[in-house]
C-alpha cells in the first residue's frame, strides 16, 4: 500500500514537472526558451533569436548586416496568438528579456539534474523509526506523531501535513503569478521610461538649435557692425593718405623744376661772351627769385597719422553678454 501511495505521488510530481516543460517551451524552435524576450502588449515569449528570425520573414526587404535586421523599425505577427507587434528604433533588442521566465528554466533545469529522491517518505531524526506525518504549526517544521506525544512538540499545535501542503504550495503558486504580473508592470514602466529618454533628447535636440539660432543671430550683429566700422577707418586712411601722397607730389615736382633751374644756371655760368650773358641774366635771375620766393611748406599737423580717436569701449557690452542666461520667468510646475 504504502509503495503504491509512493508511486502515486512520484508519478504525480514527474507530471507537473512535464507541465511545466511545455510551458517553457517556445513555439517556434519548440526547444526551451533561450533568452526569452516579452513581446508587448500580449504578453507571450519567444526566444530572442527566433523572434529575429520572424522579424527578418515579415520584413526581407530591411537591410542586414552579418545576418541581423538592422533597420530602426518594423513589425511582425506573434505565433501564439497572430497579435501584430510593432518594434521601436532599437528594432528586436527593443523587447524585454523576461527574466522571471529564465529563472524559472534555471531553477527547472537545475531539478531536472538532481538525483531521483527516494520514494520513501522521510524519518524523524529524533525517533529513527517514525515517519514525518504531520506539521507542527508554532514550529513550523514537520514532525512525527511520537514528537506531539511525548517530544518537544507535545504542547504545540499540529496539522496533517497534506492540509499544510497544500495550502504553502497555494500560496507559493499566487506568490509566484503576483511575482509575474509585477514582472509585467516593470516591464511596461522600462518602456515608458525608455519612451521619456527619447521625448528628453528630442526636446534637447530642438533647445540646442534654438540656442543656436539666437547666437548666430547675435554674431551677425556683431559682423555687420564689426564692417561698418572697419569702413569708417578704412575712409579716414585713404583721406590722410591721399593728403600725404598729394604733398610728397608736390614736393617732389617742386624739387625737379629747381633742379632743372640750377642746372640751367650752372651752364649759363659758363657763357663767355658779356653780352648774351647779360642778355639771358635777367630772365634767370628772375626765376631764381620766383621759386625762392613763391614756395611755401605745408606741414602734416602733429599726431596726424594717429588713430586712436576709433577707439572702442566695450566694456558695458561685455558685461550684458556674460550676464546672458535662460529666461526663467515661466516655471511649469
Amino acid at each position: 500500500m504504502s509503495a503504491s501511495l509512493n508511486y502515486k505521488s512520484f508519478s504525480k510530481e514527474q507530471q507537473t514537472m512535464d507541465n511545466l516543460e511545455k510551458q517553457l517551451i517556445c513555439p517556434i524552435c519548440l526547444e526551451m526558451f533561450t533568452k526569452p524576450v516579452v513581446i508587448l502588449p500580449c504578453q507571450h515569449n519567444l526566444c530572442r533569436k527566433c523572434a529575429s528570425d520572424i522579424f527578418q520573414a515579415s520584413n526581407p526587404y530591411l537591410p542586414t548586416r552579418g545576418g541581423t535586421t538592422v533597420a530602426s523599425g518594423g513589425r511582425f505577427r506573434c505565433p501564439s496568438c497572430r497579435h501584430e507587434v510593432v518594434l521601436d528604433r532599437h528594432g528586436i533588442y527593443g523587447l524585454q528579456r523576461n527574466l522571471l521566465v529564465e529563472n524559472i528554466i534555471d531553477i527547472y533545469k537545475q531539478e531536472s539534474t538532481r538525483p531521483e529522491k527516494k520514494s520513501d517518505q522521510p524519518m524523524c531524526e529524533e525517533h529513527e523509526e517514525e515517519r514525518i506525518n504531520i506539521y507542527c504549526l508554532n514550529c513550523e517544521v514537520p514532525t512525527c506523531s511520537l514528537c506531539k506525544v511525548f517530544g518537544a512538540h507535545k504542547d504545540c499545535q499540529v496539522a496533517p501535513l497534506t492540509h499544510v501542503f497544500q495550502r504553502q504550495k497555494s500560496e507559493l503558486s499566487d506568490g509566484i503569478a503576483v511575482l509575474v504580473g509585477s514582472n509585467d508592470r516593470v516591464q511596461g514602466v522600462i518602456s515608458q521610461l525608455e519612451d521619456t529618454c527619447k521625448t528628453i533628447e528630442e526636446c534637447c535636440k530642438k533647445q540646442k538649435q534654438e540656442l543656436c539660432e539666437k547666437f548666430d543671430y547675435l554674431y551677425g550683429i556683431l559682423e555687420e557692425r564689426k564692417n561698418e566700422m572697419t569702413q569708417v577707418i578704412t575712409r579716414t586712411q585713404e583721406e590722410k593718405l591721399e593728403r600725404v601722397r598729394a604733398l610728397i607730389k608736390k614736393y617732389s615736382d617742386h624739387l625737379e623744376n629747381v633742379s632743372k633751374l640750377v642746372e640751367s644756371g650752372i651752364q649759363f655760368m659758363d657763357e663767355p661772351e658779356m653780352a648774351v650773358f647779360l642778355q639771358n641774366a635777367k630772365t634767370l635771375l628772375q626765376k631764381i627769385s620766383e621759386a625762392s620766393k613763391a614756395f611755401q611748406m605745408e606741414k602734416i599737423e602733429h599726431g596726424y597719422e594717429n588713430m586712436n580717436h576709433f577707439t572702442v569701449n566695450l566694456n558695458r557690452e561685455e558685461k550684458i553678454i556674460r550676464e546672458i542666461d535662460f529666461y526663467r520667468g515661466l516655471l511649469f510646475l
